[in-house]
């Protein structure tokens, strides 16, 4: 009885991501489902509001925290400021996207040499937000946003 609620609930969701035409956009995004594109775009709202990946990170509580002191700086765990809910949809995306995206692998990759793989995963999460948020701003599907991030030079996914 559960699984036919269940499935009735995830035809709903399939839906209501189909009929909305940025969640379909993030759609195109290796990893990103429906359930995630859909928390993504009502949790945003308005990407104008939003001047910089940064701030978008920010709102969702995926920098870390800052304790400084005089000329001393230490970064912490993330802030978890932000949507618990989709925060953890993020980091399951990021999971599958680092699967089917060589950029985001080679940065996961790279991390894991560094911290440990549960830190790579979040800041895998992190960039994918930031990715996400440029997607709808500038209204492109996933291969432009890669063809784009390759040619500049700058990745926008590290962008802040």
């Amino acid at each position: 009885m559960l699984n036919q609620q269940i499935s009735k609930l995830d035809r709903a969701v399939q839906q209501a991501a189909e009929e909305n035409p940025q969640s379909k956009l993030l759609m195109t995004q290796p990893g990103v489902g429906p359930n995630t594109a859909l928390a993504f775009v009502l949790t945003i709202g308005d990407v104008g509001r939003f001047r910089r990946g940064k701030q978008v990170a920010s709102y969702l509580g995926l920098i870390p925290r800052e304790a400084s002191s005089g000329g001393r700086q230490k970064l912490g765990a993330i802030s978890k400021q932000g949507n618990r809910m989709l925060r953890s949809l993020l980091v399951e995306a990021a999971q599958v996207a680092v699967v089917h995206d060589p950029g985001l692998r080679k940065q996961y990759h790279h991390r894991c040499h560094q911290k440990p793989k549960a830190v790579a995963k979040v800041a895998v999460a992190r960039k994918l937000a930031v990715r996400l948020y440029w997607m709808l701003r500038t209204q492109t599907k996933y291969p432009e946003i890669v063809r784009i991030e390759s040619s500049s030079g700058l990745p926008l996914v590290g962008a802040s």
